[in-house]
């Protein structure tokens, strides 16, 4: 029996002081849609109870070549470069992103 491998990205945004809100409502009703469209996974988002000004995300992909593929194509979309970008990166501080490879779909919690 083979073990199903997925391409996960665990993204950590960091967004300028008091904008979460109008981050999240942005990428809720606009780039998630696009992104699930395109055929991602999203798990999330996750807000972090430490700082209000931080959130946590997660992308999956079947194989690192759909990862490529997906990602160029929401990035080089027109969504991305008409509205998006133009909106969620003046308030996005900085970001991080962990590419790992995960079994059993998102993996499995011990």
């Amino acid at each position: 029996m083979q073990t199903l491998r997925m391409i996960i990205e665990m993204r950590t945004y960091k967004i300028k002081r008091g904008l979460r809100a109008k981050f999240l409502k942005i990428l809720k009703s606009k780039a998630l849609p696009e992104h699930k469209k395109i055929g991602m996974k999203i798990l999330g988002p996750f807000l972090s109870v430490e700082d209000a000004d931080t959130f946590f995300w997660i992308r999956a992909f079947p194989d690192l070549k759909s990862r490529t593929r997906m990602r160029d194509e929401f990035y080089e979309g027109k969504l991305w470069k008409e509205e998006l970008e133009g909106k969620l990166m003046p308030i996005l501080e900085k970001y991080d992103v962990v590419v790992v490879e995960a079994e059993g779909d998102l993996g499995s919690w011990r």
